[in-house]
């Protein structure tokens, strides 16, 4: 987990950022982006790709990551804009917020990203799994998995019939059987449900 963060720190680089996303995949909500900054050498023991921990352990590591980061931003782009910009480009949107958030405390040296690319001169790295095999991208997956499963539990407050909580906006069977039962909610993405549950539009 820290074979590119030691090259880095070897070449005299301090301030490497690691930066992911969730809710890419989601019918409902906002897609949520982090930007973690750790200090140079050190290692937080069981960070891991946020999708392989426990709700629990994932809490756990999220309020370790708070206590020793240099930097964390976090950025967030609605539905409505994921249906006008589309995912790929909103999800580069909220991770570019995220960045932004972290330069007002200290400018990244280097940027570890999970597959994609930021929009921003500072050199990066798109890294394939990266959340398996970098503690920063780790570390900004779990940051966002935290927030964005928060803001499900208060979604969930306004759309009960939905199970928001449970789920998390993602295109389970629950979830599909809602939306054919209830319509979409004004947080579903209408991109999304015409092309996965082939809702007709007048639904919207």
């Amino acid at each position: 987990m820290l074979d590119y963060e030691r090259d880095l720190w070897a070449r005299g680089l301090q301030h490497v950022a690691g930066i992911d996303e969730v809710g890419r995949g989601c019918l409902f909500g906002d897609v949520v982006a982090a930007a973690v900054v750790l200090p140079a050498g050190l290692v937080i023991e069981g960070i891991d790709d946020s999708k392989k921990l426990s709700e629990k352990r994932r809490e756990e590591l999220y309020e370790a990551i708070l206590e020793s980061a240099v930097a964390i931003g976090v950025g967030q782009v609605d539905a409505e804009t994921i249906d006008t910009i589309n995912i790929k480009q909103a999800a580069r949107l909220a991770m570019k917020q995220a960045l932004e958030q972290v330069a007002g405390t200290v400018t990244p040296e280097y940027l570890l990203i999970d597959a994609e690319k930021v929009d921003s001169k500072l050199p990066q790295l798109a890294i394939i799994h990266g959340d398996a095999l970098s503690q920063s991208i780790a570390a900004a997956s779990i940051v966002a998995k935290v927030t964005r499963d928060r803001m499900c539990r208060h979604w969930d407050l306004d759309y009960p019939e939905y199970g928001i909580a449970v789920h998390k906006g993602y295109a389970t069977k629950q979830h599909r059987e809602a939306i054919t039962e209830y319509g979409p909610s004004p947080l579903h993405r209408k991109s999304f449900l015409g092309k996965i549950l082939n809702v007709q539009q007048e639904l919207f």
